[in-house]
């Protein structure tokens, strides 16, 4: 294997992501693709990064795991549960009811449960897609996860699915107790170093760039005990390279 190709938070931001895609050029034979959660909510394009995510597994091999919006939206069309549409709804998934149901302009108002219906009848299989999605893949170099691991448990493969999609904190900022650095998500790289670029901590590695806030959006490349990076940038469409 040449490379390993690592991106996180994707979340609608399509342009980003086909622009990221075709620059590093990937390999289905040669190449490892590894894509660590949240395709959905706050960017204009989740139906189509859905798609995307679904073809690069079926036609590249390319790991995806399940992030916290992606599980937010299996939890939307599964429950009539008013907590959950709430905390869609206060977190970005309108813009994923917009891209499901072809909605183009803002003004025009959204029918929650007419949108989900229509999901449901239209796009099953992406949220079928979305909920049979790993929490965590393992390889000799690194463990991936889109939140992080509960440092205190001494077998993190124990802890819970909330802890593998939304711990923050108690993960960063405290060293892990495995002996392969951890690539994560969830936690956007500029609320742990003010900067969008991703972070090498002693242990863990932040890749979420922000895109979907109008930052950019990152991948990590791992070849031949080397790291270098690729970003784009939400506002320009610029590509940055470092190695």
């Amino acid at each position: 294997m040449r490379r390993l190709i690592m991106i996180s938070d994707i979340h609608g931001c399509l342009d980003q992501f086909d622009q990221l895609i075709a620059a590093l050029n990937i390999e289905s034979v040669s190449d490892k693709l590894i894509l660590i959660g949240d395709y959905v909510d706050r960017g204009p394009n989740s139906k189509e990064v859905v798609e995307k995510v679904m073809s690069l597994v079926k036609d590249y091999g390319a790991i995806a795991l399940r992030g916290n919006h992606d599980q937010r939206l299996v939890d939307l069309i599964r429950s009539s549960n008013p907590t959950i549409q709430t905390k869609f709804i206060e977190h970005g998934g309108i813009e994923t009811i917009r891209s499901y149901c072809n909605i183009t302009s803002e003004n025009s108002e959204v029918d929650l449960n007419t949108a989900i219906n229509f999901i449901m009848n239209n796009y099953n299989h992406h949220i079928e897609f979305l909920s049979n999605l790993p929490l965590y893949y393992e390889d000799d170099h690194h463990l991936y996860v889109h939140a992080g691991i509960n440092p205190n448990y001494t077998n993190w493969k124990e802890q819970s699915d909330y802890d593998f999609m939304y711990i923050k904190d108690e993960f960063i900022y405290q060293p892990t107790i495995i002996d392969k650095k951890i690539v994560f998500g969830h936690t956007k790289a500029i609320d742990i170093h003010q900067k969008a670029d991703i972070w090498f901590g002693e242990d863990k590695i932040a890749i979420d760039g922000g895109c979907a806030y109008g930052l950019q959006l990152n991948a990590l490349i791992y070849e031949n005990d080397q790291y270098s990076t690729v970003s784009i940038s939400h506002s320009t469409n610029q590509l940055k390279f470092n190695q």
